[in-house]
């Protein structure tokens, strides 16, 4: 079942277009990642989809509903979850509080059983719970971001650059926390430039560039074809004398 789609994106900034009719889909429990050079428009899908940017053109669609007009704050509560890059935590309050905004739309008791889920999946963060987020390393915030999207259980998570700032080793634990998310049941799309690490653990990817489609298919194969490495993901080919 397709669960999330966008067909057809046309979208931008006031007068100043980005996206040129990009579409993508994301199956339930499945992991998609979406790569492309800086500026190609992948933050800005993701704001689409999630409504902090309008679609001028096109319709964006979960579990078979059309959601394009829907506010941010209703496509939360149908059960889209959402990290940006940037300004993803409270850093004044709390890790307990933190976790308590994100679960805003819950009623009590619900706020109590997800705290704890939470703190299952991301132990670091019960240590610290009544320490200031702004106390916690980069790595700790991302985590910290990842359990605010989570207290409300969404059926998708949008992340946008998870491991950006990162040192390798953190990232790895990130990537390795996506996938623990994953095998919890969430379907979850990555906008990410570590595009390897990425699609490593990736079921299906698109490339996008100047705001358009250019290929798609299974992540495994995108990892391992010499163009796409060679003209996404940094990889200067080898050259061997005659």
């Amino acid at each position: 079942m397709r669960l999330l789609q966008a067909n057809g994106i046309v979208s931008g900034y006031g007068d100043m277009m980005v996206l040129f009719g990009t579409s993508v889909y994301a199956e339930e429990n499945e992991i998609v990642t979406i790569i492309g050079p800086n500026g190609c428009g992948k933050s800005t899908l993701l704001k689409t989809i999630m409504g902090y940017v309008r679609a001028r053109e096109g319709e964006v669609l979960f579990e078979d509903e059309v959601i394009t007009d829907l506010l941010p704050h209703e496509r939360t509560e149908k059960g889209i979850g959402y990290v940006p890059q940037l300004d993803n935590i409270f850093p004044d309050l709390s890790i307990e509080e933190n976790l308590e905004m994100g679960g805003y739309i819950v009623d009590g008791s619900t706020l109590s059983r997800n705290k704890l889920m939470v703190f299952d999946l991301f132990p670091v963060l019960r240590e610290r719970k009544k320490l200031r987020a702004k106390t916690l390393s980069g790595g700790q915030k991302q985590m910290l971001a990842l359990g605010i999207a989570l207290m409300h259980k969404p059926r998708i998570m949008l992340l946008d650059e998870p491991s950006a700032g990162l040192a390798p080793g953190m990232s790895d634990v990130v990537f390795e926390k996506i996938r623990d998310l994953n095998r919890l049941g969430n379907a979850i799309v990555i906008v990410e430039q570590d595009a390897i690490r990425s699609l490593a653990i990736s079921d299906r990817a698109y490339v996008i560039a100047m705001g358009e489609n250019k290929l798609q298919g299974k992540a495994a194969d995108i990892l391992k074809d010499p163009g796409i490495r060679e003209a996404y993901l940094g990889e200067v080919p080898s050259t061997h004398e005659a």
